[in-house]
């Protein structure tokens, strides 16, 4: 690393005080290894993103994203097919990603890390989505991609809760939403073989996962994730039943949690999910804990497309 863009959202994570703080130990970690770096502060929701278009084009050759995975998310949009590194330190609510890269650390060390890291391409996901003026758009994701509950339950996280609630906010909204929602069925078709024959299934939750390990309760929810992995692994609820969803999470947070008949895990290279001809309320989508829009969805991978840092001795 020659040239550094840091990339920090203000409002991140709960302790608001230390932030300034970090970023500074931050700064101060790169400059003393005699690497150029330069911070910039986010705005308004999409100016991560911005920042790092901004950052290729002045030629910087890594981007650190600090803040958690939402910031991550944008970053990632600018960075995609290009050479430029992403590397993360963990300053937010969820950090998923850092998770998976062991970089769950004071964010001086996790920088210290970093000076270590390689860079490595790896794959991510895109996601093809209706957003909210009804018009057909698309992202990547690193971390998971869903349809159903999971979505819902980001469209309802207050930010303002968020910075004081934290993470025990994101468990009460799932109770309220375990509590109160129809988990209402759509239909995802995926490829059966080789011939371009489809397989249709009716579920209430699908959820596409990219990272091993999300970190926290959930820890490996979908044995066989990778970011390294050329296709999907879909977690795909087959069912309405309130009692069904709650053991197969309490078994999931046990780290004890199987795959049946109710809960299925696919491996598919994409997979395709419409409305339910049944239901006319629209069924929330999100990637990397951002809400997107609605049905239709495609989901895919895109092979070998973001370079990462990646940490000594991490498989991520």
């Amino acid at each position: 690393m020659r040239r550094v863009a840091l990339i920090y959202n203000p409002v991140s994570g709960q302790y608001s005080a230390r932030r300034d703080a970090a970023v500074s130990e931050i700064l101060n970690v790169f400059r003393e290894a005699g690497i150029a770096v330069e911070a910039f502060e986010t705005g308004a929701p999409g100016s991560a993103m911005v920042l790092a278009e901004r950052a290729v084009r002045e030629g910087c050759d890594a981007i650190l994203a600090c803040g958690g995975d939402g910031t991550v998310h944008e970053v990632v949009q600018s960075l995609v097919g290009t050479d430029v590194a992403l590397g993360v330190v963990p300053l937010g609510t969820a950090n998923a990603l850092a998770s998976d890269l062991g970089l769950i650390a004071r964010p001086a060390k996790a920088a210290r890390t970093l000076l270590d890291a390689a860079p490595a391409k790896v794959s991510v996901g895109r996601i093809h989505y209706q957003d909210s003026t009804g018009n057909p758009a698309a992202r990547y994701f690193i971390v998971a991609a869903g349809i159903g509950a999971d979505a819902l339950l980001m469209s309802r996280l207050d930010s303002r809760l968020k910075r004081r609630l934290g993470y025990v906010l994101y468990l009460i909204e799932a109770f309220r939403i375990w509590a109160t929602s129809s988990f209402p069925l759509f239909e995802a078709a995926l490829p059966a073989n080789g011939n371009g024959d489809k397989r249709v299934v009716e579920v209430s939750q699908l959820l596409a996962v990219r990272v091993r390990s999300f970190g926290g309760v959930l820890r490996t929810l979908a044995p066989g994730a990778s970011l390294r992995n050329g296709s999907l692994s879909l977690l795909a609820f087959k069912t309405q039943s309130r009692l069904r969803y709650l053991s197969f999470l309490l078994a999931a947070i046990a780290g004890r949690h199987t795959f049946n008949g109710v809960v299925e895990l696919l491996d598919t290279p994409s997979i395709e999910c419409r409305a339910h001809h049944d239901n006319a309320d629209p069924l929330f989508v999100e990637a990397d804990g951002e809400v997107l829009g609605s049905l239709p969805v495609r989901l895919e991978v895109v092979p070998h497309s973001l370079t990462l840092l990646i940490p000594p001795g991490v498989q991520p």
